[in-house]
């Protein structure tokens, strides 16, 4: 029961944490009508449709080299080029956009906003990853996604933490995800592209406290290896799927294991399957207990339907039509106040205050449908992670763990085994 309280918490946590940035102020700057005009710009934008292909392009051959040197090559040493080739130029030069990762985003907004055209690049961004993760596992991770690559590169000093607390951790992911998929469905904000630890040390023009955030993930990184990957990346959640079914996917020994253990203490990130022959003295009373959990997961699934139900009025107040006419509901004083640039922006519109609060209750509704569903979805989770803590699988070799294995290709270079 310690560790189901541990799920819970985080769960709860992460749901209250993301609704305190509601209470930021996220209209643009007012356009006001003074007579000036604005110039067209003499240079084409930053990126062409053209280039954002070469950008698609290079993807594509940036993960299929990964994928040859994990499974084929199994060259560390390839994959580590390749990582640094992809640190520069999907991280620095292209300013970690566009992302396989914010393109979630992207896509659910393309499913429920009708007036929404998803770019074939962001689109392409999102697919590419996951085809070549089901046939070759998380190569993408291994040395085509730069914000995995820039924390690949710090990694001096990695401790292993306790497989509880990795399960334990390991439900943020699904929270953030789906976090991220409801604020995007309501049009409210991409959180994953606002709150990106990394972009501001990509682009070097973020604001302070997201510099900061970068690099504490950095200097956490030294000890607590990919700490964002393995414990916030929401597209690290549909890799982990894809890559459990992957046709081929990287192994330690290139033929059969000699149980040498010296692969044990070379994964930085404890995805390392170690063998088990015998069954659990317990293994009835492990039956029972995933009888028994499985039983529970349907109540889990209420339970967080519930707890969504009632945390919708809070997530909602991170659309700026509820925020707004919540703020002016309360205080109708600042209709009057010229420094608020939300209110004066709404003001010039011309909209009636009567049509911004109808608004603003449809959105509402949205919000609670979604969170219901959001936490449904959270509770599948919660139950199905405490089911498989009593699964029983028999392996006879040391063997990377299918969905938590980032093929980065440590690992190969410990074992003995010729090719």
């Amino acid at each position: 029961m310690k560790k189901t309280t541990y799920i819970f918490l985080a769960f709860l946590f992460l749901l209250t944490t993301f609704t305190s940035f509601s209470q930021e102020q996220r209209f643009p700057k007012p356009e006001f009508e003074t007579g000036y005009v604005q110039p067209s710009p003499e240079t084409p934008e930053p990126r062409t449709a053209s280039m954002e292909l070469v950008d698609v392009a290079i993807l594509l051959l940036v993960i299929s080299l990964a994928s040859y040197f994990a499974i084929r090559r199994r060259s560390r040493t390839g994959i580590l080029g390749l990582t640094l080739f992809t640190l520069l130029y999907f991280g620095f030069y292209r300013n970690g956009c566009i992302c396989s990762i914010g393109a979630i985003q992207n896509i659910t907004l393309a499913f429920t906003d009708p007036t929404y055209a998803i770019s074939i690049s962001a689109l392409l961004f999102f697919l590419i990853p996951l085809i070549y993760t089901l046939l070759f596992g998380r190569t993408f991770c291994a040395g085509a996604c730069p914000l995995g690559a820039i924390q690949d590169l710090v990694i001096i000093q990695p401790i292993s933490i306790p497989r509880w607390l990795r399960k334990t951790l390991g439900i943020i992911p699904f929270i953030y995800l789906g976090l991220a998929v409801l604020y995007a469905a309501t049009g409210t904000d991409f959180i994953i592209c606002r709150y990106d630890p990394f972009i501001g040390i990509f682009r070097m023009d973020a604001e302070f406290h997201m510099v900061i955030l970068g690099i504490a993930f950095l200097l956490m990184g030294m000890f607590v290896a990919r700490p964002y990957c393995r414990f916030l990346c929401p597209y690290g959640v549909l890799l982990n799927w894809m890559s459990r079914f992957s046709k081929w996917h990287l192994s330690i020994t290139p033929s059969k294991c000699i149980q040498c253990k010296l692969c044990t203490t070379s994964c930085p990130f404890d995805a390392i399957d170690f063998p088990i022959q015998e069954k659990p003295a317990n293994s009835r009373s492990n039956v029972r207990k995933f009888i028994l959990y499985a039983l529970l997961i349907p109540v889990w699934m209420v339970a967080g339907s519930f707890v969504g139900m009632k945390l919708h009025k809070n997530l909602a107040k991170a659309h700026p039509d509820v925020y707004l006419a919540e703020l002016l509901i309360s205080q109708p004083e600042l209709i009057h106040d010229e420094d608020n640039i939300d209110v004066q922006t709404f003001m010039a519109s011309g909209k009636p205050l009567e049509a911004l609060i109808e608004e603003a209750k449809a959105k509402r509704e949205d919000f609670y449908m979604g969170s219901i569903i959001l936490g449904a979805f959270i509770g599948l989770v919660i139950g199905s992670t405490i089911m498989n803590q009593v699964v029983f699988r028999r392996r006879e070799i040391y063997q990377p763990n299918r969905a938590d294995c980032f093929s980065c290709g440590r690992c190969m270079d410990y074992c003995p085994v010729e090719k």
